[in-house]
């Protein structure tokens, strides 16, 4: 190798170094005009609260606008960095909802998915209304996002760099709960090398632009191949009542379930486990949805060689889809913590939902 190859080596990565200096000074420059902007006009808005003080509504309507600007403020360099591909910031890696599926449907993966409600309990903040508090929980927890057993698949929701999938409220929501501490907290216990799925593969319809079009229906059908021609054991909250009313299971062999108390199930969950266990060798897969305690049945299930697939709210969102409003809308005899009234479940008395449960630890 010339010496004279070498010297023109070093000049052509000498350029491109500094050509990506100048790329990372120019996005620096232009996220710093943004939020200078930002501040600026939420400088403006907080001068003028004090114009309409004695309207309360209008007071009300500019500190939810200064509210939604800060976290867009916030989130912003977030989102630009991970648009242009700048790995500046801490974003999990994620694999595609196209490998997780495959995982799971041809492979014999589990999965256990955690959102804002099981990060919450692992940093011992209240914020989900399906658990209470509970420091076993939030080791349990804490445990599975970064376990490294080759047959579960740990899902956390894609929250982290670009939401341009998703509708302006949805991408509005996650924001708001990504600012402040949230972000520090996501990284402190999340494994850097580790590969996540995407919590969101089962709230496929309400929250992504394209849901009044066919795309969150061909998502469905895909996910419908989890249970295909299987005997599946439900195990859910006792007013959860996954596919009743509707044709989500449709597809399957047959259906038992066991039913767990319709909020804070990992009081019942040793019990809920055993059962579990008793019934594991008649079954073909386990479909789950007690809340927080999902992800860690799915991982001590995994554990005794028993495919788990944690699947949370993916029954309201099939409803959801259903009513094809683009929109959360109230599902009568079903939880619903995301609309008002959701909490207020009337008893059914359909004999075949009643004939497929075979345990019930709901009391």
């Amino acid at each position: 190798m010339s010496e004279e190859f070498l010297q023109d080596e070093i000049k052509r990565l000498t350029s491109e170094n500094e050509q990506l200096r100048l790329q990372y000074s120019q996005l620096n420059s232009a996220i710093n005009d943004i939020y200078g902007n930002v501040n600026a006009l939420v400088g403006m808005v907080k001068a003028n609260i004090d114009a309409v003080a004695s309207c309360g509504t209008a007071i009300n309507q500019l500190q939810g606008y200064i509210t939604m600007v800060e976290n867009i403020a916030h989130n912003t360099k977030y989102e630009i960095c991970d648009i242009l591909g700048r790995n500046v910031y801490f974003k999990p890696k994620f694999r595609t909802n196209e490998e997780t599926l495959h995982l799971i449907v041809d492979e014999g993966k589990s999965l256990a998915r955690f959102g804002d409600g099981e990060f919450s309990i692992a940093g011992n903040l209240i914020r989900h209304k399906f658990q209470k508090l509970d420091e076993r929980l939030a080791i349990r927890i804490k445990q599975v996002l970064i376990s490294q057993n080759d047959n579960l698949l740990v899902a956390i929701a894609d929250n982290y760099g670009s939401l341009e999938k998703y509708t302006e409220d949805a991408a509005d929501a996650i924001r708001h709960y990504m600012a402040g501490g949230t972000r520090a907290l996501h990284e402190s216990l999340l494994d850097k090398n580790k590969v996540y799925s995407d919590a969101y593969i089962t709230r496929t319809y309400v929250m992504y632009k394209d849901n009044l079009t066919d795309a969150p229906r061909k998502r469905f059908d895909a996910l419908k191949k989890i249970w295909d021609n299987k005997n599946i054991i439900i195990v859910e909250g006792s007013q959860t009542r996954l596919g009743v009313g509707n044709d989500l299971f449709a597809n399957t062999k047959s259906i038992r379930r066991i039913l767990a108390p319709p909020t804070s199930s990992f009081d019942r969950y040793d019990e809920i486990l055993d059962a579990s266990l008793k019934v594991a060798d008649s079954t073909d897969i386990f479909i789950l949805a007690i809340g927080p305690s999902s992800g860690v049945l799915a991982y001590d299930l995994t554990l005794e060689g028993i495919q788990a697939v944690d699947v949370g709210h993916i029954d309201l969102e099939y409803e959801w889809m259903k009513a094809g409003k683009g929109m959360r809308v109230p599902v009568p005899g079903k939880y619903n913590n995301e609309v008002p009234g959701g909490d207020a479940v009337e008893e059914i008395k359909d004999q075949n939902y009643i004939s497929q449960i075979i345990f019930d630890f709901s009391n």
